[in-house]
């Protein structure tokens, strides 16, 4: 018998699958990967419901993994399915996970914000190497972002903000390109919204914003494009720096829609969604006065495979 487990992590843009070989080392391989983009919470997220549609998407994407974990043998309680902003605030949140059991088998685990925190922080300490000092991850979602503040041993403080890249689409009326009322209008939604975050910053002083996955995956691609970076294929940790970070601000400012699709790894789920995405980055670096950026590949799911290990192997 293998000792395969599977994760599957159902985000409010992207569900994923991730399969996973736990050695007795308390550590594992990744043998498969897989993501869909559902976009779950797309035109309905601010209103507390999913959209007939949305399900239609997510039980096809679940119906698709279940015949992915049969392929690779994965027992159906050894799959740890969590979902999380979309699914929590939804009226009909918990009529969708009964759906995916009566269709899939597939048991979804509504987490908390707080918990979706602690996940990120296991992933992100698997992937990369966190500084003695203090770092501050960051981990924007469609639905929700979570911040952790932390180092290498432990966590200092973690909170989910429901501030996500598509209620931020849906709540404001962002312009194609965006305009500078736009702007300010974020930057003063950010600093209401982000007052906890604030005054925890102020008395830990992170030196790195560690970005974790999703829109931070994507500014990377962009990045290693544009200089002809090579990056070592399975990289857990990957390259961004302050000043590339600022140009792609600054294009994904006065581009519209059709010539930000056409900028070298950019991708299309991801195309509209940067833009508040970056203003809200830049907001982070900007009033925390931060100057450097990691960029984990690891986030949510690969921190719930580090706590299977510890539990299977």
């Amino acid at each position: 018998m293998n000792n395969f487990v599977a994760t599957i992590d159902l985000g409010t843009n992207t569900f994923h699958l991730l399969i996973a070989e736990i050695q007795p080392s308390k550590n594992f391989s990744i043998i498969y990967r897989e993501r869909i983009p559902v976009m779950i919470g797309q035109g309905s997220i601010n209103q507390g419901f999913i959209t007939p549609e949305a399900e239609e998407r997510a039980l096809a994407a679940l119906t698709k993994f279940r015949l992915k974990l049969e392929d690779h043998q994965v027992p159906i309680d050894r799959v740890h399915c969590t979902a999380t902003s979309a699914f929590r605030n939804a009226k009909n949140g918990q009529t969708l996970v009964a759906k995916i059991k009566q269709k899939t088998g597939i048991v979804v685990n509504v987490i908390s914000g707080d918990q979706e925190a602690k996940y990120i922080y296991y992933g992100v300490r698997q992937a990369i190497a966190l500084s003695s000092e203090n770092s501050l991850i960051m981990d924007i979602g469609g639905g929700s972002v979570e911040f952790i503040l932390c180092n290498q041993e432990q966590i200092l403080w973690k909170q989910s903000f429901e501030i996500g890249a598509q209620r931020l689409l849906d709540r404001f009326d962002i312009q194609d390109p965006i305009t500078e009322d736009n702007i300010q209008a974020l930057k003063g939604y950010f600093s209401e919204k982000l007052v906890p975050l604030s005054a925890i910053v102020e008395r830990h002083r992170p030196k790195i914003l560690v970005g974790a996955s999703g829109t931070f995956d994507t500014l990377s691609e962009i990045y290693q494009h544009r200089d002809t970076i090579q990056v070592e294929a399975g990289a857990t940790e990957l390259p961004l720096t302050q000043a590339a970070f600022q140009r792609m601000l600054q294009d994904f400012s006065r581009l519209n829609r059709a010539q930000r699709l056409a900028i070298p790894g950019m991708i299309e789920m991801r195309v509209d969604m940067i833009v508040p995405a970056a203003w809200l980055i830049q907001y982070a670096l900007e009033t925390y006065q931060i100057h450097t950026i990691q960029i984990s590949s690891y986030a949510l799911k690969e921190g719930l495979v580090t706590q299977l290990a510890q539990r299977f192997s």
